[in-house]
């Protein structure tokens, strides 16, 4: 069985695509979406090209894609900066009845057995919650209570936008990394699992044409994406920093 696992497009539908043409290459036989499909420049786009994979999929709700149903429903966006909510508001305006009741669909996590490496069990942040921060430098002790007893021998998360592969207690904890918004090497990363191994993923693509598509949509902050999340990605030293002061304690 050969399983593609792609998380954290935020509606970056050139990426989106190029990792699909490799996926669909590859001959995959499922492909699990792992989350915060949304917010982004292209989201309409995005969700349509999801839907015409010709291949079995199940997608995973993300705090991205909940957000997006939260404004769909009219609720208050406190937790967020006000920039944020302006882009969660616009993306929000461009889904449809349709799209939001299959986001409405979407599940926390999903399973699957695979042979050779036993159950796989697929989510966004982490097994509990969409939304906690945890990376390959955060302390094993404080992962434990969230891995264990699970009954999965592989984690697969994403969120955070960097890819790792690290052990926590007997699990093994993988991060697929972002096929929209990746922080480090520019490209769009993704996760393999074919013949019992699990393989960490990138994909090149035209950055300078990408970048050109997303600055012709709406988008209200086209440009910022375009400079700092497909040209010049924002340093993975950086975002451990960043995100070392939030983690999980």
């Amino acid at each position: 069985m050969r399983i593609a696992a792609i998380y954290d497009i935020h509606a970056n539908l050139p990426a989106l695509e190029a990792v699909l043409a490799e996926i669909r290459r590859e001959g995959v036989d499922r492909v699990v979406v792992g989350g915060d499909v949304l917010p982004g420049p292209m989201p309409r786009e995005s969700l349509a090209c999801l839907r015409e994979l010709e291949v079995p999929a199940e997608l995973i709700l993300g705090n991205g894609d909940r957000a997006v149903l939260e404004a769909l429903a009219g609720q208050e966006l406190g937790g967020l900066p006000a920039a944020v909510q302006e882009v969660v508001r616009w993306v929000a305006r461009q889904v449809g009845p349709e799209d939001e009741g299959w986001l409405r669909g979407w599940p926390k996590t999903v399973q699957a057995g695979v042979p050779g490496i036993g159950e796989v069990l697929f989510c966004h942040a982490t097994p509990r919650n969409d939304s906690e921060i945890f990376t390959r430098l955060t302390p094993a002790e404080r992962l434990l209570p969230i891995f264990e007893g699970l009954g999965a021998a592989v984690v697969v998360c994403g969120h955070t936008h960097m890819q790792f592969d690290r052990e926590v207690g007997g699990t093994r904890v993988v991060n697929a990394g972002s096929v929209g918004m990746p922080y480090g090497e520019p490209g769009a990363c993704w996760l393999m699992i074919d013949a019992g191994e699990v393989q960490l993923r990138r994909t090149a693509y035209d950055l300078e044409r990408a970048a050109e598509r997303i600055l012709a949509t709406d988008y209200p902050q086209a440009r910022d994406f375009a400079d700092h999340d497909l040209l010049r990605p924002r340093a993975e030293s950086e975002m451990l920093e960043l995100f070392a002061r939030v983690e999980l304690r």
